[in-house]
């Protein structure tokens, strides 16, 4: 961001919405949707990572099932 323009565009919007007074309801859901366009935007950034490195879902399981050896016992030794 530059000095000419301290806040973004996302914030100079939410401060629009802010400066009336709205329910409370409706900011819980404005919160909820907020956080739901954000977690799927990562997913779907995540799942573009995956297909570009060519990882499968026989990746992760490899991942998951890794001996604890290679990476110590769980006090970090």
């Amino acid at each position: 961001m530059s000095a000419a323009h301290p806040l973004s565009n996302l914030q100079q919007e939410l401060l629009k919405l802010y400066s009336s007074d709205i329910p409370e309801d409706d900011l819980l859901h404005i919160k909820r949707y907020l956080a739901r366009y954000f977690a799927f935007k990562a997913i779907g950034d995540a799942d573009a990572i995956w297909a570009q490195k060519g990882y499968t879902n026989e990746t992760m399981d490899q991942w998951l099932n890794e001996d604890e050896q290679d990476y110590g016992d769980k006090d970090g030794h």
